[in-house]
């Protein structure tokens, strides 16, 4: 039976131990409950219109250290490099080590790593803006030639499971480090190329397995594990280098 609209929803607030989370209910035309976790960390739950809320929250108590693990993996997942102002001698990353900036007037817009700089030269008045575009362009590029090369290091690990080897696609998501769709496209973040080459590999690999484990169930961090020992500490290191 197909899901018909909702007509009733509202916020409300879940205690459980020491952590307290929001989650939106839906009363829908459905027969069962849903428990849903967004990557921009909020709670769907779609229950049917005669559901009764103790009953509802009894169910959401019993999915609540899942609801809470999926809450910390997409905080923890999240990119939180801060903004930058793209002026001489402000500090960039490129695959875990950091760069400054020599900002030059030139015959062509370049960008080219030189002696621990980013040098970059620029036709017209160098202004930050144009500065961005050049550096980002640059990322780009380098995105797909790294992201390429941890395919290539990370995929043979894959080979006896019968999967089938996704395509990557290289955006910039705010909330995300990578994500693999239904159709087995990998998206991954442009910014993840500022971080360590094991870091990318992690990342990637963490995706992978998603192509046998959908969800975040123990199964998927079993084999998580074995494709990628001591990932929780490179998973740390992700998140330290890039703040």
């Amino acid at each position: 039976m197909m899901e018909l609209t909702i007509q009733k929803q509202d916020k409300r607030p879940f205690v459980y131990g020491r952590r307290t989370f929001e989650y939106n209910l839906a009363y829908c035309e459905r027969k069962t409950m849903e428990i849903a976790v967004h990557p921009d960390s909020t709670v769907f739950v779609k229950v049917p219109m005669d559901s009764d809320i103790l009953m509802v929250e009894k169910k959401i108590k019993q999915r609540a250290r899942w609801i809470i693990r999926q809450l910390t993996y997409f905080k923890q997942y999240t990119p939180r490099t801060p903004s930058r102002c793209y002026v001489n001698g402000e500090t960039h990353l490129y695959c875990g080590k950091q760069y400054r900036l020599k900002v030059l007037v030139g015959h062509e817009d370049s960008v080219k790593l030189s002696r621990g700089f980013f040098q970059i030269t620029c036709r017209d008045e160098p202004t930050p803006e144009i500065v961005q575009k050049l550096l980002n362009r640059w990322y780009f590029d380098k995105a797909v030639s790294q992201f390429n090369e941890s395919m290539e290091r990370c995929w043979p690990k894959f080979n006896n499971l019968s999967l089938v080897k996704p395509s990557i696609s290289i955006k910039r998501m705010k909330k995300r480090w990578g994500s693999l769709s239904k159709k087995g496209t990998m998206t991954l973040n442009t910014d993840l190329v500022k971080a360590p080459k094991e870091c990318i590999d992690y990342v990637l690999i963490h995706e992978l397995c998603h192509l046998k484990y959908h969800d975040h169930s123990p199964e998927f961090y079993k084999l998580l594990d074995s494709m990628f020992p001591g990932w929780e500490k490179v998973k740390h290191k992700l998140e330290l280098t890039m703040v």
